[in-house]
């Protein structure tokens, strides 16, 4: 949870996350993906290099058996076959036969053929190291020799394990040479019945130095199996035999069931494979350390984590060097609103560039500007607020409108008039008592009209001769609030300069009405002197004027009530809403309010 919170804490780390999430991420991906088929190309291909090379040794070593198995056609020389048939050869015979094999040699050119050996069913034989001798024992006891009296087919290649002095047929025992001996039966060519045998003694450095010489990697080497896995040619730098794979390990590539494994079973792994000498029937065996044959795979391998975090390290450095790009203005902008936000509205920001955070920059500068101009706007609004109702409450409380009204109430009592003082002094009180409405702006038309009905009561009384007045009001209107002091104004310019100017009894009318079911519309009318449309002009300019004028004493007759009651309804309501006049000279004046519906903040 605290990481969550230190990652969701900073747009540089939010940045920095998701930039790891969707470039980081995907790029080690890759370098795994990569990784892997390259290493699987690289090891494939290493492996079939390795097991083609090994074929190719093998077809070598093929086409050099198959060269010298050449030579068992001496066998089919018609001297030959009278000397191992007969018994009765002379010398000069037998040297006839050595000729014939020192003409094979010279024409094939077998530089690895040590001696070819010739023997007869009775163990009379003759070979180019021995010439003419006769066995002291019976060659049938050779157990090479009586597979191939059976099997007159059949060639044997034998190799330097199994060619031992003791086998081979003349006895010549080589003191420095390992040979490998290749057997064969001499069949008589009309009854191909078997007559004797020919033995080619090759030296075995054919094989030798091809495991010798031959590497696989760095350390790896080629050993020769026969056909039951037995090694029977191994590397002289091999001195430990007991490091080579058991027989059982190699069973499933002697059987052909695979021609690779890989071994394992001690220390590190090593990579196995066979190639079959189909002349002989053994098997090459590759052995090379796994690691060596994927070595240039673990090169990619390194190539690719080096690209991988060299990527990554340019990545992330090329992530902070932008997201301090983008976010350092942001810091900035964050300091100035922070400053703002404590009330310093003069913290201005000095874009750089024409980027987005820049407009950013530039819209909250006008924001600033904007608030401060809307709050010196508010601030006089409200000083005008103030000033309209101080002034209204004043105009209210006029000393010499309570003087009068105390004063009725005087000469009422001292008349004995209880009943209308005790009226008077109902009306004044319910007049105060709406008029103060606990501090309230706002107050239901029903308060607003028994207040009007207050003065007007108090008024009446003080002018019985020329006051008159009806209230037509519809019920409906009732509960909805307007701002106090609303109609009062409008009332008392009525009475004062409509019909007190009169001399004679006057009406003042008010009703009130739903329009468009949408706005409420109040009227005060009376039917007194009017005025002449010059002067109704002037009081509509002086009305509609949006500054609120200075107390001079030269104000126009009548206006200051109908700017006061003007100025307080835009303030709250908006220009929409307001006081609309009209008269006529000698008939009378009516003066119209407009509000909404709905509207007001406690009543």
């Amino acid at each position: 949870m605290r990481l969550i919170r230190w990652i969701s804490s900073s747009l540089q780390i939010k940045l920095l996350t998701m930039f790891i999430i969707l470039t980081c991420i995907p790029l080690i991906a890759v370098g795994l993906i990569s990784y892997q088929k390259s290493f699987k190309t690289v090891f494939e291909n290493s492996k079939a290099a390795a097991m083609l090379s090994a074929a190719q040794l093998a077809r070598d070593l093929d086409t050099q058996f198959i060269a010298t198995r050449s030579l068992l056609e001496i066998s089919k020389n018609s001297q030959v076959l009278h000397f191992l048939f007969s018994q009765e050869d002379t010398y000069e015979d037998a040297k006839q036969i050595l000729r014939t094999m020192d003409s094979y040699r010279q024409t094939y050119q077998y530089d690895s053929v040590l001696n070819i050996t010739m023997v007869n069913l009775y163990g009379r034989g003759i070979s180019e190291r021995k010439g003419l001798f006769q066995l002291e024992k019976n060659p049938l006891r050779n157990p090479h020799l009586t597979h191939l009296t059976n099997n007159p087919d059949e060639v044997f290649i034998i190799p330097p394990s199994e060619a031992s002095a003791l086998d081979r047929i003349d006895g010549f025992q080589y003191n420095t040479t390992n040979v490998i001996s290749i057997m064969a039966a001499i069949k008589q060519q009309i009854t191909h019945e078997v007559i004797g045998f020919i033995v080619i003694d090759v030296d075995d450095k054919i094989v030798k130095q091809f495991c010798d010489n031959v590497m696989i990697g760095k350390t790896g080497f080629y050993f020769v199996v026969d056909s039951s896995g037995k090694p029977i040619f191994t590397p002289s730098s091999l001195k430990d035999p007991a490091k080579l794979p058991s027989s059982s390990n190699l069973s499933s590539i002697m059987t052909g069931s695979d021609s690779n494994y890989v071994d394992s079973a001690e220390g590190k792994p090593k990579f196995v494979y066979a190639a079959p000498s189909n002349v002989t029937g053994w098997k090459i065996i590759g052995y090379v350390p796994l690691q060596e044959i994927v070595e240039e795979a673990n090169s990619i391998r390194q190539l690719i984590i080096i690209t991988v975090v060299l990527s990554f390290i340019f990545a992330v450095s090329l992530h902070f060097f932008i997201s301090y790009r983008l976010t350092h203005p942001l810091h900035l902008l964050k300091s100035k609103m922070q400053l703002a936000a404590s009330g310093y509205l003069e913290a201005k920001v000095i874009p750089k560039g024409n980027d987005e955070i820049a407009l950013l920059g530039n819209s909250f500068n006008s924001m600033l500007s904007k608030i401060r101009e809307l709050l010196e706007q508010s601030i006089k609004e409200q000083e005008e607020i103030k000033k309209a109702e101080l002034r209204a409450l004043q105009a209210q409380i006029n000393p010499h409108f309570l003087y009068n009204t105390l004063d009725s109430i005087v000469w009422m009592a001292e008349a004995g008039k209880n009943a209308q003082v005790i009226q008077l002094v109902q009306s004044l009180s319910k007049l105060f008592r709406i008029s103060l409405s606990k501090g309230r702006d706002w107050i239901i038309i029903h308060k607003e009209i028994e207040h009007v009905q207050s003065y007007l009561v108090i008024q009446q009384m003080r002018y019985r001769d020329i006051l008159d007045y009806e209230i037509n009001i519809d019920e409906n209107l009732n509960p909805y609030p307007i701002l106090k002091m609303t109609l009062q104004p409008i009332v008392e310019n009525a009475l004062y300069h409509g019909l007190k100017n009169k001399r004679r009894k006057g009406l003042i009318r008010i009703t009130g009405q739903i329009e468009d079911n949408e706005n409420i519309v109040l009227v005060v009318e009376d039917d007194g002197i009017g005025m002449s449309p010059e002067k109704l002009e002037q009081i509509r300019q002086y009305v509609t004027n949006k500054q609120l004028p200075e107390q001079t004493g030269n104000e126009v007759s009548g206006g200051f009530g109908l700017h006061n009651v003007q100025q307080r309804i835009k303030l709250y309501y908006g220009d929409k809403y307001g006081v609309s006049i009209d008269s006529i000279q000698n008939e009378g004046t009516k003066v119209s309010i407009r509000i909404p519906k709905t509207g007001g903040n406690g009543y």
